[in-house]
């Protein structure tokens, strides 16, 4: 049986506003997912805190619903421990680039084989509209009103992943949906870290970095033929923003191991989630022995 968005579906319904990036996202991630034939039983998606966190309550598969800024740690632990599972952290600029930054750039370089797709909007939506990690500077929000708005520069998470390690680099528009379904798809293939950055406008709180903005000045870097195995030339992408932003696949590396594959105890003993509760006796004999 094939599969198809109605594979997913659930009776709660997306509670975002009418016409917020989120929805193109949570579609996208849905058809990735149907594309690559992967079943709701195969997958778990994580998040933090935010609009955009509230994606695993709309999605038919494992969800886990964490703390702010701590969606990455789950999702990590999740993985390792079942390594038999498609694992994709959801979320937004404030709750990933903000509070979970520390994580975000330890989960780049640990490169554990999971999925990092970010939604940014430039903007905290569900607290009301304050400045976020993303926010250009300039912006005026409720916490950097005018005339100066927002001092201070926003941060590069495409810049960032790559200085961190991450092994897939991407960035998509949710303006763009058959682009953003195929990076998803991209990166949750790509065995190790990936991140995919959307722009997700958010149509109630950012009147700035809209649907009109971006259609105009994203372009597709893989059309101008951009090397996705050339770090210094992602690089140099990652710091282009004006009247042209690159949204594609920055960069990927040659495929090696991941963080699962490098443990010795855990690639030892593969699938821990089928290990038995209750270990042998000569083996507790042996931890004894080595400890007290």
């Amino acid at each position: 049986m094939a599969l198809d968005l109605k594979t997913y579906e659930v009776e709660t319904k997306p509670d975002w506003c009418p016409g917020c990036g989120d929805f193109g996202v949570l579609a996208g991630l849905k058809q990735a997912l149907a594309d690559l034939e992967l079943h709701p039983h195969e997958v778990l998606v994580v998040s933090g805190i935010g609009c955009s966190s509230n994606l695993p309550g709309f999605i038919k598969a494992y969800g886990y619903h964490s703390l702010h800024g701590r969606s990455l740690p789950v999702a990590q632990g999740a993985k390792l421990a079942n390594k038999d599972l498609t694992v994709v952290a959801t979320g937004g600029d404030g709750d990933g680039y903000g509070i979970g930054v520390g994580h975000f750039v330890h989960a780049c370089r640990r490169n554990i084989d999971m999925t990092y797709v970010v939604m940014d909007n430039q903007i905290y939506g569900l607290t009301t509209g304050q400045t976020s990690p993303t926010s250009m500077k300039g912006f005026v929000t409720k916490t950097a009103p005018g005339p100066d708005g927002n001092i201070e520069l926003p941060i590069n998470p495409i810049g960032l992943a790559l200085a961190a390690g991450a092994t897939f680099v991407a960035r998509a528009f949710s303006g763009d949906p058959k682009h953003m379904t195929e990076m998803i798809a991209l990166g949750i293939k790509h065995k190790g870290f990936s991140l995919i950055d959307v722009f997700s406008p958010c149509v109630t709180y950012n009147k700035v970095n809209t649907y009109q903005y971006f259609r105009p000045k994203v372009y597709n870097i893989q059309k101008e033929g951009h090397d996705q195995k050339d770090f210094g030339k992602a690089m140099e992408k990652a710091g282009e923003w004006g009247d042209r932003i690159p949204i594609g696949l920055f960069y990927e590396a040659p495929e090696g191991p991941s963080y699962g594959e490098l443990d010795s105890v855990i690639s030892k003993l593969g699938n821990m989630v089928k290990q038995p509760l209750q270990p042998k006796k000569e083996t507790m004999n042996a931890l004894l022995e080595a400890f007290v």
